[in-house]
């Protein structure tokens, strides 16, 4: 087999290479039935079982609680950015949003096209280089939720704790970090994620949903932007994205063998510690963008003196077999994106490639 490349990609993202390989086996025939999963009809009885066996991976793994319905929906997370306050914003109301970056900057502007929005807190005084304080959290009387990034890809920076937000619908964007770590789904009325980072492909959205948000939708809103569409006909009121969920259901059997979520988290912290020291203990050559306290484990931001090193850094990078640490274009800078699926082999080897540039070039 080629060498596989260090995939440093912040989405479409790694894929665990046990999961390639058994799509690879599979690709042309889908347990036996003739067919590969891509040819099959969505109502067919083998799709339906994947649906709710992929369903079902999801509860058991990430601890979702009773009373929440679990969605595949199609149009990735910033969909979600407008159908979140179609469908729960009403008259009268506002929707708060905590504002720590790019990501949560594009699901506000969406939120302002609905209806009335607010920020309830903003860390862009400090560049976002941190989450915001929310202990003294105040919502307005009339708050009809609570929306965060739990992780800012292009920042990264990380919510360490979630705020409670008591009888507030609290709604999270965790397209970049849903199952890194474990995490108390029943403090969330609603959780969604893009799939091309930690769950599989791109093409497919997990939305996690507690039940009663879904009474008494807005009656205006368009049939396949309303939730209680996809909720009645199980994410099959339309074809969905077969394959990708089919990956995302091969990546959660990946995950489950290799220990569950607790496991994931260990072995996150693990890799992504050999790059933070990379980073710290090089006298300033590496300096990271995030305050060490808010630092992702799924996204490791820096930079260097100056542009034109950087520039030599990605450039020599490339050839040694690394892709995707050029920074984001809006920010600039580098990043590696150490999603769960990267192995620890490949931070190890990205902290060694640090060190020796730095030899070099410092």
């Amino acid at each position: 087999m080629t060498k596989r490349a260090y995939n440093f990609n912040a989405g479409p993202a790694a894929l665990p290479l046990e999961v390639l390989r058994r799509a690879q086996e599979e690709f042309v025939e889908y347990q036996g039935i003739g067919m590969s999963i891509m040819e099959i009809s969505h109502r067919s009885a083998q799709y339906e079982k994947l649906n709710e066996d992929t369903q079902s991976l999801l509860k058991e793994l990430f601890s979702i609680p009773d009373g929440y319905k679990t969605l595949f929906l199609q149009g990735g997370a910033s969909t979600q950015f407008a159908m979140i306050p179609m469908n729960f914003l009403k008259a009268g109301q506002t929707a708060y949003y905590v504002h720590t970056g790019a990501w949560a900057s594009k699901a506000i502007k969406e939120a302002k096209l609905i209806g009335e929005t607010a920020i309830a807190a903003s860390s862009e005084a400090d560049n976002f280089t941190r989450i915001p304080d929310l202990s003294g959290l105040q919502l307005g009387d009339h708050a009809a939720y609570l929306h965060i990034t739990s992780n800012e890809t292009i920042g990264g920076a990380q919510f360490v704790q979630y705020p409670d937000t008591g009888s507030v619908p609290l709604i999270g964007d965790m397209s970049s970090d849903i199952l890194c770590r474990p995490v108390d789904v029943s403090k969330f009325a609603m959780i969604y994620a893009g799939a091309q980072k930690n769950l599989g492909p791109s093409g497919v959205t997990v939305v996690i949903l507690r039940e009663d948000l879904l009474q008494d939708t807005p009656k205006g809103i368009p049939t396949m932007l309303r939730y209680d569409t996809h909720t009645k006909g199980n994410s099959l009121y339309n074809t969905p994205p077969v394959y990708s969920v089919y990956m995302v259901n091969l990546v959660l059997q990946w995950i489950k063998e290799n220990g569950g979520v607790a496991a994931m988290e260990k072995r996150n912290r693990e890799k992504t510690s050999l790059i933070y020291q990379a980073i710290d203990q090089s006298g300033g050559f590496y300096r990271g963008v995030v305050q060490p306290e808010y630092r992702s484990l799924m996204n490791i931001t820096f930079r260097m003196e100056n542009e034109e090193l950087e520039k030599k850094f990605v450039k020599e990078s490339e050839q040694h077999g690394f892709v995707g640490l050029k920074g984001h274009r809006d920010v600039g800078g580098l990043r590696a994106s150490t999603y769960n699926a990267v192995p620890f082999e490949a931070c190890e080897a990205l902290a060694s490639f640090m060190a020796d540039f730095q030899k070099r070039n410092g």
